[in-house]
């Protein structure tokens, strides 16, 4: 095939004779940059507002070669004024990121990962949004969707899916299968990204529910940490007839009167269990001193242009998310491997770069936050089944107390023996085994 020009790729691909990624990825480098090296051809009648695409990741070497420049060129500050991690990810960290990223890091063997699953597009309320789609070899197996969260990606969800669509490979039986769903949300990754505000939580949980219907599922479950726990409990709240129940591990479970005391920095309210006083200290210490990213993006977005122009910037403030995630890939980047490596850390971190998404992803918190009627861990009011998996590592461990609370239909909860804020990531298998035990009595209503 000729090359085309930017505008004739565009036009090209929006006809349908060729099918690579669809036209939002059609400009400049970075649009050829998803292009298939192979082009599935279709037939033009399949082709329309509802139509589902295959999808291919093919990276440009002189976008990989670029990146390792601007690496290499990075300007760095004085080492911090303390010993701890206290004024922000240290500079020994980010060097010994910025080392391995540019000298021994291979993008290629992520991108590979990706390519081997089977991977779409489709456009919903105008947006082509990018998922991976993998059934089971299993009759029966009950439709999941999956939705990560900031600062992740669909990276976060490659290690669950074998032992989700493959269950009998991992220690489970055949009837705990799942078909497995895992978009990229809205101006993150491979998806498009907004041109218009709007697409807040209860937008993105509509879309959902209109994907796996176009899917032909009938009935699914849906799972979901950080922004996509805020995006199950949605579901729970809308509560579509389809949905049979919802997951989080990073569950809406805190007290009102709890919320007004860390929001106003007031003591604790009297009466707390040991559990619930371990949540509050979790919760008190992230307000005090680990929400900055979350207002930054909630507030001024737009402003963070330098995680579009330097790797080491965008690198540092996706690190800096929470202080036991921090904490776990500084020792990850020191080869103390304990769920993450250092390849997991940068895999999520160049999709970031090599997609531009640093910008829209951050102002997607925009548009969430612009419409929330809850803050980010108060009851939101879900009234499906729900299950909850309480990570002592997370940045609160919900108490069972305040989860049966928060939700009238809980169907399970567990508290995990270690993992954190990410962890379908940092702990694939109790993960897994907390979406087959959690989702076990939903599947009679399948």
């Amino acid at each position: 095939m000729e090359q085309l020009s930017n505008d004739s790729r565009r036009r090209f691909l929006k006809t349908g004779t060729v099918l690579g990624l669809g036209a939002a990825f059609g400009q400049g480098t970075i649009g050829q940059a998803f292009a298939s090296s192979q082009p599935i051809a279709i037939d033009k009648g399949q082709i329309g507002q509802n139509s589902i695409r295959p999808f291919h990741v093919n990276i440009p070497e002189v976008e990989l070669t670029e990146l390792r420049r601007r690496i290499r060129a990075a300007r760095w500050p004085e080492r911090e004024l303390v010993a701890d991690a206290a004024q922000g990810v240290q500079l020994n960290t980010m060097q010994k990121v910025a080392q391995y990223w540019a000298e021994e890091y291979d993008w290629r063997k992520v991108e590979a990962r990706l390519n081997a699953l089977p991977q779409f597009t489709t456009k919903l309320d105008g947006l082509d949004i990018h998922f991976i789609h993998v059934r089971s070899k299993h009759e029966n197996a009950l439709p999941l969707i999956v939705t990560h969260g900031w600062p992740g990606s669909i990276i976060e969800q490659l290690k669950i899916i074998d032992p989700l669509t493959n269950p009998t490979a991992h220690g489970g039986d055949a009837s705990d299968a799942f078909d497995v769903v895992i978009p990229s949300l809205p101006g993150y990754g491979f998806s498009d990204k907004p041109t218009t505000t709007g697409w807040d939580i209860p937008h993105i949980a509509r879309a959902w529910v209109t994907l796996m219907k176009r899917l032909g599922y009938t009935r699914f479950v849906a799972a979901g940490g950080d922004v996509g726990a805020q995006v199950v409990d949605e579901l729970g709240v809308q509560a579509p007839p389809e949905l049979l129940g919802i997951h989080s591990n990073m569950p809406g479970t805190v007290p009102a009167d709890v919320s007004r005391a860390l929001t106003s920095h007031e003591p604790a309210p009297s009466g707390l269990s040991t559990d619930e006083r371990h949540a509050w200290d979790q919760l008190d210490f992230f307000y005090k001193k680990g929400l900055g990213y979350a207002i930054e993006m909630s507030t001024r977005p737009q402003t963070l242009y330098g995680l579009m122009d330097s790797p080491v910037g965008l690198a540092a403030w996706m690190i800096d998310h929470d202080a036991r995630s921090e904490e776990l890939i500084r020792r990850a980047l020191d080869g103390k491997s304990e769920g993450l490596t250092r390849d997991d850390v940068l895999d999520n971190i160049t999709l970031y770069w090599l997609t531009n998404t640093a910008v829209s992803a951050a102002r997607s918190y925009w548009d969430y936050s612009a419409t929330a009627r809850k803050g980010f861990f108060d009851v939101k009011g879900a009234t499906v089944p729900v299950a909850v998996s309480a990570f002592p590592d997370e940045i609160y461990t919900a108490p069972r107390s305040w989860a049966e609370k928060a939700y009238p239909n809980l169907i399970h909860y567990n508290k995990l023996p270690k993992g954190g804020h990410f962890a379908a990531w940092e702990q694939p298998q109790f993960y897994s085994e907390e979406l087959r035990a959690g989702f076990r009595p939903s599947r009679s209503k399948a």
